[in-house]
């Protein structure tokens, strides 16, 4: 016992400041800190080495082709690509206002008694799966559209580009809402916790100049708005990724039309649909690249949405310590 314990004191050297067991805490963190990384790298590489195929092939033209034809093995990733951009910016028009509306009521309007079960209740639906939503959008939301909003916008605003078309229910706008009722949480929960930690004294600051409680809600909300964007920009993340829910209500073609009844292709749908039926190595390869883009964006998107989080903590942790 004394033998293993001289041992395992050699492997593991006490810390300067603490015992072996918060050193041997810290060492087994780096370790999947570093393993973290190391896959977000392998995931990378392996998804360039797959799509090298298609990047010989087709190089840049790839991003800007409009051609998705597997038969005569021509790819280009611009239907997808704008499907995928479109349909998540469409969201986030409409998710937005909805939101922060949500985030301002339940940090300053509502009772403390109604605060927490709606709280609960608005979080509830970033835990439903997405396949879920799906089934919803299919029996509940695309009749709906079919039949009495599509129609009502064709006769009203039918001379408008966004609105022409047949109305079959399945198509943009009902990708659009789909992703926009599922990115809702994300926006409004990020924002009432942003919202919630601005410091009370901003409040009681404005109240003492005269301001109604509108006004002072305005202060906050400019105070706050590092952090909104952050939220923001984490549900355009979450909508730009989705894929079951819009890949089974968007249409699926790849089509690029300004029409919001018109089927379109989003680049996680491309993947589920067609994965399976790539029978040759360029189709997958091309597959695989439509993959990378995707992952790309979508890292691209978080680095930027964490980055104005950390900026509003550091403000936070600055105005904290004056």
């Amino acid at each position: 016992m004394k033998l293993t314990s001289e041992i395992f004191g050699k492997l593991i050297p006490p810390a300067a400041s603490g015992n072996r067991g918060d050193f041997v805490y810290r060492k087994v963190a780096e370790f999947f800190a570093v393993v973290l990384v190391l896959l977000v790298a392998l995931m990378a590489y392996l998804m360039y080495d797959g799509s090298k195929l298609s990047i010989q092939k087709f190089g840049f033209e790839f991003l800007f082709s409009t051609t998705w034809d597997p038969v005569k093995e021509i790819f280009g990733a611009l239907p997808s690509l704008y499907g995928t951009l479109f349909s998540s910016l469409l969201a986030l028009l409409i998710a937005v206002p909805l939101g922060l509306g949500v985030a301002v009521f339940l940090s300053e309007l509502a009772p403390s008694w109604l605060e927490k079960p709606l709280s609960f209740l608005t979080e509830l639906l970033a835990g439903i799966p997405s396949v879920v939503y799906g089934l919803w959008g299919i029996f509940v939301l695309v009749p709906f559209l079919r039949e009495v909003v599509e129609p009502f916008l064709f006769r009203r605003f039918g001379s408008l580009p966004f609105f022409r078309g047949a109305p079959y229910g399945f198509g943009m706008l009902a990708g659009a809402l789909i992703l926009a009722i599922m990115v809702l949480p994300i926006i409004s929960s990020i924002s009432r916790d942003v919202i919630k930690s601005v410091p009370e004294s901003q409040r009681e600051a404005a109240y003492a100049l005269g301001a109604t409680k509108w006004e002072t809600i305005k202060i906050v909300l400019s105070d706050a708005r590092t952090g909104i964007l952050g939220a923001i920009l984490l549900g355009f993340g979450r909508a730009v990724g989705e894929t079951m829910a819009v890949t089974m209500v968007i249409g699926n073609r790849p089509l690029i039309s300004a029409s919001l009844f018109d089927p379109a292709y989003t680049m996680a749908s491309a993947i589920a649909n067609e994965f399976t039926e790539a029978t040759s190595d360029l189709y997958l390869s091309a597959l695989i690249e439509l993959a990378l883009i995707l992952f790309v964006i979508t890292i691209l998107i978080n680095v930027a949405a964490r980055f104005l989080m950390w900026r509003i903590e550091k403000r936070l942790g600055n105005a904290s310590t004056k």
